[in-house]
C-alpha cells in the first residue's frame, strides 16, 4: 500500500463503490458513438430483416481531429469544408480486411451546442457513412 509523505497512506476510497466514477468527454463521445451504432444496428436488422448481415465486420473508431490532408475524397463526411467523419474501405489480405469508419470528435462537438445535438449529428453522420458502405439510401438510415 502507499502511503502519503506523513505515512498514512490513504484514509478510504475515492467515491463510494456504488457510485460511478465520472467519465471524461472522451469517455463520453465513445460511448455516444457506440450507443448510436447499437441503435442503428437495431433499425438495420427492422428495415432490412434477414437480408441484413450485422454491423460487426464493420469497424468504428474516433479520432480527436482530422489529419492533415486535402485530398477530400467521396467519402468524407464534412461540414463547411471541415471533415467530421471518413469512411476506409476494406482491403481484403491487409491489415484493413475490414471497412473502417472514423469519427471526428473535435469538430463534431464544436458544431453541437448541446449534448442532444451531438447524439443528433453523431447519429446523422453515422447513418450518412454506413448508407454510403452498404449502397443504401440515407434517408433509410436516419433517425
Amino acid at each position: 500500500m502507499r502511503r502519503d509523505r506523513h505515512g498514512r497512506g490513504m484514509r478510504g476510497p475515492l467515491a463510494p463503490s456504488a457510485l460511478p466514477l465520472r467519465r471524461t468527454a472522451v469517455e463520453e463521445f465513445d460511448a455516444l458513438v457506440m450507443d448510436s451504432v447499437v441503435v442503428l444496428e437495431r433499425r438495420l436488422t427492422e428495415a432490412l430483416g434477414s437480408k441484413f448481415t450485422d454491423l460487426r465486420h464493420i469497424e468504428f473508431a474516433v479520432d480527436e481531429v482530422p489529419p492533415d490532408s486535402q485530398d477530400y475524397d467521396a467519402d468524407i463526411v464534412e461540414d463547411r469544408g471541415v471533415p467530421l467523419s471518413k469512411l476506409y474501405p476494406a482491403q481484403p489480405g491487409t491489415v484493413a480486411a475490414a471497412p473502417r469508419i472514423v469519427l471526428y470528435r473535435r469538430p463534431i462537438e464544436l458544431r453541437a451546442e448541446s449534448k442532444g445535438e451531438a447524439e443528433s449529428l453523431v447519429r446523422s453522420v453515422l447513418a450518412e457513412q454506413l448508407a454510403s458502405l452498404l449502397n443504401l439510401p440515407p434517408d433509410d438510415l436516419e433517425f
